[in-house]
């Protein structure tokens, strides 16, 4: 089954412990995957380190899910493929992405704050 697209995807990921956390975020077909941009420092972020099972769902900005959820697996995009997930994602969003993008990057360097700010995950299909 393919992975749900809509404007907001419901992205559950796993704790350690086997409890569920959904989040709703954006997510741009790239190919026959999903990709997501979000803070490197996210929940998300660290519960896929220790598990690449994740559920996707089509949902409202609120999350709450207007679709049949799929199991699937995610997993970091190399530093090499974000040019073109990247693309993926200002194709499905346009200038929204754009200068959410923008303002982040800015945000950051005024701040000042050491490391990588985002990463982007691709979602399989399980």
């Amino acid at each position: 089954m393919p992975l749900p697209v809509s404007t907001y995807v419901s992205l559950t990921t796993f704790r350690r412990t086997g409890a569920a956390v959904p989040t709703p975020v954006w997510a741009a077909p790239d190919g026959d995957t999903l990709v997501v941009w979000t803070r490197a420092d996210s929940g998300k972020v660290t519960r896929l380190r220790h598990t690449a099972r994740v559920t996707v769902a089509p949902c409202d900005v609120r999350g709450r899910v207007t679709g049949p959820a799929v199991e699937g697996t995610g997993e970091f995009v190399p530093r090499g493929d974000w040019p073109q997930s990247l693309a993926a994602l200002r194709r499905a969003y346009g200038l929204r992405f754009t200068l959410g993008a923008a303002s982040s990057r800015l945000w950051h360097r005024l701040l000042r704050r050491p490391g990588d700010r985002h990463e982007l995950i691709r979602l399989r299909p399980a």
